[in-house]
């Protein structure tokens, strides 16, 4: 089976976007606050954006299930406060269920959290929670930037976080640890404030002690990780001078990486360096690059492609970054297939 662990509702129906606008018009001042009842989207509307989309790509390629969350550009928690913050979760969190329960077999639902600048990160455990219980999300994104690239939230490691924290444990279920769009011109949402954001996770976890507190919490980090793949050497050297054991024992029970990375010398890179057991298989697709690549006659974001022609993984460990450590990570997803059957 191959389980893609990272996919977002980036087609969604134009209806969301047109609502989204009325909301962001709202925090201007120039309209009053939408009513959620007024927006409509009818399954049939998700079937048609779905199928032409995501479901035909994943056919083409040969995945299998797609863990599902809302646009993570669309999250935006930079805008507006709190309350908007709520009411804008709480709507993308149930598009992504509906799309979970119109194709049971080919998606699982990932869950927004309502998270604001400025918040307590306490404000998001009561949709964490309804996302779980009542829409059946086997992960939640996790923004460690709210305020959209101005870092002014606490490190990941801050006590701040462990409400949250206790709760992902409580539920068993990871976090994917993925900001949403800048609010600053000079960063490109996808091209550095994303990358630069998986490295500084990554840095954050590196300089803390969180999984001493938290051993059974699980990260996943995206798009491979950032930059931490191609510096590992730096990041053990800072490991080192700042008194924290190897990599391996200090992070790597805990941290995973996707396979989101476009080329096959990325993948090479990633599979070479980071070890089998902690890479899991995803493309984001359909997402940040979306084209096809003109020397390979395919599409940058199919993925599937260089796990597959990578020499730097064994048969047992490719069907573990497909699908065996999917399951490992993510325990409501393992249930959820084995309820199917799968």
């Amino acid at each position: 089976m191959i389980i893609d662990i990272h996919g977002h509702y980036t087609t969604a129906p134009p209806q969301l976007g047109a609502w989204r606008d009325l909301q962001i018009d709202y925090t201007r001042g120039q309209a009053s606050a939408p009513d959620p009842a007024t927006l409509h989207i009818s399954d049939d509307d998700i079937r048609d954006t779905i199928e032409a989309n995501q479901l035909r790509l994943m056919d083409d390629r040969g995945s299998d299930i797609t863990v599902f969350s809302p646009r993570a550009s669309f999250m935006a928690h930079h805008i507006g406060d709190l309350a908007v913050s709520q009411t804008w979760a709480r709507i993308c969190n149930d598009l992504c269920a509906r799309v979970s329960e119109l194709f049971p077999d080919r998606f699982l639902m990932g869950a927004m959290l309502p998270q604001s600048p400025g918040e307590d990160p306490t404000t998001a455990v009561a949709e964490l929670t309804r996302a779980v219980e009542e829409l059946g999300a086997v992960t939640v994104n996790l923004n460690p930037d709210p305020s959209g690239g101005l870092w002014t939230a606490p490190a990941l490691t801050d006590r701040a976080w462990y409400p949250i924290y206790e709760k992902l444990v409580e539920y068993q279920i990871p976090a994917m640890i993925h900001v949403s769009t800048s609010c600053k011109p000079v960063f490109h949402t996808t091209g550095d404030h994303y990358l630069n954001a998986d490295t500084t996770a990554f840095m954050q976890l590196l300089k803390g002690d969180l999984f001493r507190d938290f051993p059974d919490l699980k990260f996943v980090i995206p798009h491979g990780g950032g930059a931490v793949p191609y510096h590992w050497g730096r990041f053990r050297g800072l490991a080192m001078a700042l008194g924290k054991p190897e990599l391996e024992e200090h992070l790597l029970g805990n941290v995973f990486f996707d396979t989101c990375v476009y080329h096959q010398p990325g993948i090479d890179l990633l599979t070479t360096v980071v070890p089998a057991q902690n890479i899991l298989f995803a493309s984001e697709m359909i997402g940040a690059v979306r084209d096809i690549d003109p020397r390979t006659g395919h599409y940058f974001d199919d993925t599937k492609r260089y796990v597959d022609a990578t020499s730097h993984l064994t048969d047992d460990e490719r069907a573990d970054v497909f699908e065996g450590n999917a399951r490992r990570v993510y325990p409501r997803l393992d249930r959820a297939l084995a309820a199917r059957g799968l």
